[in-house]
């Protein structure tokens, strides 16, 4: 049977098919972007083979050509948003004339904001705790490792801020969590036609970043 018009999903965020990476043909990178539309609205666990490739007209067999299984679906989409939340927040510094720890801290928080608030769709099935437990034990310690690696670019920062004495934090840890718990909650209630933009959400979230970690900032 002839293959129906492809009907390009869009969700709030929009995604490109460059988000996907080319590594993936644009038939696989469509089931990609409907798949995120249905997590990120019924779930996993609730989301069938048949919800994901009806939006993109082709029958429920068609996603096994591409991904050997929904999980494997799920794993990619969770390993590219966080691979693309790693590349964003790569380097806070650069550009930023003679940085200092406060300021690349913002940096950082601001690429890391910005990031969560225009890709919340795809962040909110990255970050979902039912979806990295629908994981398999292989596919859950990667993303643990690169969930890992993003909490470490934060980590960093603060410890550069807290050698050179700019900043006043007595458990890094977890002013760590808190910072970057801030960052993920977007997820949870952002919404495109909302008040606030997200370089507005992300200014915001940046002076009161700077405050947790004990650094007087001047409005």
């Amino acid at each position: 049977m002839a293959r129906q018009p492809s009907r390009r999903v869009v969700t709030d965020d929009d995604i490109s098919d460059e988000f996907w990476g080319q590594e993936y043909p644009p038939v696989a990178r469509e089931l990609l972007a409907s798949a995120v539309s249905c997590f990120a609205s019924k779930g996993f666990n609730a989301t069938t083979t048949r919800d994901i490739t009806a939006a993109v007209g082709l029958s429920p067999g068609a996603l096994y050509v591409h991904f050997p299984s929904k999980e494997e679906v799920l794993y990619t989409i969770m390993r590219i948003g966080h691979q693309r939340v790693l590349e964003a927040i790569t380097v806070p510094a650069a550009g930023i004339v003679e940085p200092d720890p406060g300021t690349v801290v913002a940096e950082l928080v601001r690429r890391f904001v910005v990031w969560h608030a225009r890709y919340h769709t795809v962040a909110r099935v990255s970050q979902g705790l039912h979806e990295l437990a629908a994981l398999n034990r292989e596919h859950y310690e990667l993303v643990a490792a690169q969930r890992h690696m993003i909490t470490g670019v934060f980590r960093s920062a603060v410890n550069a801020g807290i050698d050179t004495g700019d900043f006043d934090v007595s458990d890094v840890g977890g002013t760590v969590r808190a910072i970057v718990s801030l960052g993920i909650d977007i997820v949870r209630w952002y919404r495109v036609d909302g008040s606030e933009t997200p370089d507005e959400l992300a200014d915001s979230y940046a002076r009161l970043a700077q405050r947790m970690l004990g650094l007087k900032i001047r409005d």
